[in-house]
């Protein structure tokens, strides 16, 4: 029977510490006589985070971008939000999702702003890896903003582990997508747009959900006293989990086609192989796009008749292919085995 009461008693000690309660609501929520000032020191380091973002992604600069997130106090109002779902205040709640989509909005008419003064040949939707990268979110990213949600808040609940806050905000990615999709609607590009904007909300959802769970076993969701508080908070968690099933809809299909896209690539990649076997040729790289496949190869010499190979393509893909040939020339040269 003592197992219970032990149990308890080392649950409060590992748990939400009530004496940190203060200080908690104090960093998270902003209110009081100092709320101008905290609420122009978001906006000014949003504001800055969003135009080291929005060149560091235009110029594919990974080191840029990382830097970019840790500026971005983004983060913040998301697990205030999070942590005013579990505590029940509901006035805490929409003035801390309020500050996170006027923050939004202001992120992307800037990164839109600044990419119009950036040259069109500039952005590349394929080439640049830090755009490329937030166009097409699949399920890993759902699962790696649970995971980096719920260090998030595990931080948060602690003082003694606050500062390393930093390294949750280069893991989950907030800042950079909205910039993506400034950058996006600058070029007119909506598809890359709206996959860089569902990245987004995956990582919001995935923080309040990962985030508000977190919360509630560290014992902060004992503040919770009246019945309204209750409710309030069983009825957005469930909002919340209704909104995370519904965004990893798209995030499995995309997922489904990239997965199927590498199969046909692998499939693809050993017919071209096969096809070279024989000639003084290799394979440099094959890339499936539907109903064209693009095959480029390195050497010299003659090669097989290319309509083989797209027969065979057509066997494998189970599809009518166009085969487009690239061709790399090369020439191999020996200095010689004597020595001068």
């Amino acid at each position: 029977m003592e197992s219970v009461p032990d149990f308890r008693a080392f649950a409060r000690k590992v748990g939400f510490d009530p004496e940190y309660l203060e200080a908690f609501e104090k960093k998270l929520f902003i209110s009081g006589p100092r709320s101008a000032r905290r609420l122009t020191n978001f906006f000014v380091l949003l504001l800055l985070a969003t135009v080291i973002a929005t060149y560091g992604v235009i110029s594919d600069s990974t080191a840029t971008v990382i830097g970019a997130m840790i500026v971005a106090p983004l983060m913040g109002p998301i697990m205030a939000t999070a942590a005013a779902v579990v505590i029940g205040s509901f006035d805490r709640a929409w003035r801390s999702l309020t500050l996170v989509v006027i923050g939004v909005i202001c992120v992307i008419l800037l990164s839109w702003f600044l990419a119009m003064l950036i040259p069109d040949v500039s952005i590349s939707f394929t080439e640049n890896g830090e755009i490329a990268s937030r166009i097409a979110p699949g399920l890993m990213a759902l699962l790696t903003a649970l995971a980096s949600g719920a260090a998030g808040a595990f931080i948060m609940s602690r003082e003694e582990i606050a500062d390393s806050m930093g390294g949750v905000a280069i893991a989950i990615s907030l800042v950079p997508p909205l910039c993506v999709v400034g950058i996006s609607l600058s070029q007119g590009a909506w598809g890359p747009a709206t996959g860089a904007l569902t990245l987004f909300i995956t990582n919001f959802l995935a923080i309040l959900l990962a985030g508000g769970i977190t919360f509630m076993l560290g014992g902060l969701g004992r503040l919770a006293y009246t019945g309204d508080s209750q409710r309030m908070r069983r009825r957005s968690f469930l909002l919340i989990i209704f909104g995370t099933l519904l965004i990893a809809i798209p995030l499995s299909v995309t997922s489904y086609q990239a997965i199927d896209r590498s199969l046909e690539t692998r499939a693809a990649s050993q017919d071209v192989t096969a096809w070279l076997d024989g000639t003084t040729h290799s394979m440099v790289r094959v890339d499936v796009y539907g109903d064209r496949v693009l095959a480029t190869v390195e050497g010299s010499g003659e090669l097989r008749p290319l309509r083989d190979l797209a027969n065979q393509l057509a066997v494998t893909l189970e599809r009518p292919v166009r085969v487009d040939l690239r061709t790399i020339p090369s020439q191999v040269e020996s200095s010689g085995s004597e020595s001068p």
